[in-house]
């Protein structure tokens, strides 16, 4: 009987340092096709961008190890419900339909969607995708914010086909080929995406402004509120406004380097 016991406290005792082990790190889950917030580095063949870097503070600040697993776009928010993961950030837009499954952290960054043609198209401005008659092919990343506007505005509405891609990378591709007429996407990557190919640019209009957090399991709200002051913190001393400034330089900051760089190149 004392053997039993003894090997019953053993694993007892197992059991909880595996339980301890795994509590002192979070899972983040993310969709590392979408710089400057989630891409892998070519030097490191590591994720890295705003969202991680942010995480990474945030982990530091609460005494947390972080480990970053890059999954589909649209398996992130069930990852987090199922508790495969313990939290989810991707450039993730806080809106009504994730609501009903998740519970979003405060916000801590914007972003705003934009859509990508060809130089030569006949698409001008984000209203002529909703002129009466239009028949676009709009090519949009799978379960992102962009193919729920361009579902609803767009596809229910008649006014054209909504093609769904894994990534951006694969909707541009497809613009490039000639198979889209365009493609809706948040506009850091879309900046990317159009210095990287040829022929493309930006509408100057503006398709949507939207909001940026974390999401985390309904009933995981101790480490919700544990993020969100850390989140506050880490806002109120700089560390996440250099983070993002690092990534996505201010115009202002733009315009003072852009002398020295003048100078360096005379």
């Amino acid at each position: 009987m004392k053997k039993i016991m003894s090997m019953l406290l053993v694993l007892s005792m197992l059991l909880m340092g595996a339980a301890m082990a795994e509590s002192e790190t979070l899972t983040m889950a993310t969709n590392a096709a979408f710089p400057p917030y989630e891409y892998y580095d070519d030097e490191t063949g590591e994720v890295t961008g705003i969202d991680v870097e942010i995480a990474q503070a945030i982990c530091d600040k609460l005494g947390y190890e972080l480990e970053v697993v890059d999954t589909d776009f649209d398996s992130i928010v069930p990852g987090v419900v199922s508790g495969k993961y313990s939290f989810g950030m991707a450039g993730m837009t806080v809106n009504e339909e994730r609501l009903q499954s998740v519970n979003f952290s405060n916000t801590y960054a914007t972003g705003v969607q934009v859509v990508i043609v060809p130089e030569d198209s006949p698409i001008t401005s984000v209203d002529d995708l909703f002129a009466e008659g239009a028949d676009n092919a709009i090519g949009v990343q799978q379960g992102t914010t962009g193919d729920l506007y361009a579902t609803g505005d767009i596809e229910e509405a008649g006014l054209g086909s909504v093609e769904r891609f894994k990534t951006g990378t694969d909707a541009v591709l497809a613009l490039t080929t000639g198979k889209l007429d365009c493609v809706i996407i948040d506009n850091e990557p879309a900046k990317n995406f159009v210095a990287a190919n040829e022929g493309l640019k930006i509408l100057d209009t503006e398709y949507a402004v939207e909001d940026y957090a974390a999401c985390f399991a309904k009933e995981n709200t101790e480490l919700l509120e544990a993020f969100n002051t850390a989140l506050a913190e880490l806002t109120e001393d700089g560390t996440v406004p250099a983070i993002i400034e690092k990534y996505i330089p201010s115009t202002e900051a733009a315009a003072e380097e852009a002398p020295a760089e003048e100078a360096a190149a005379e």
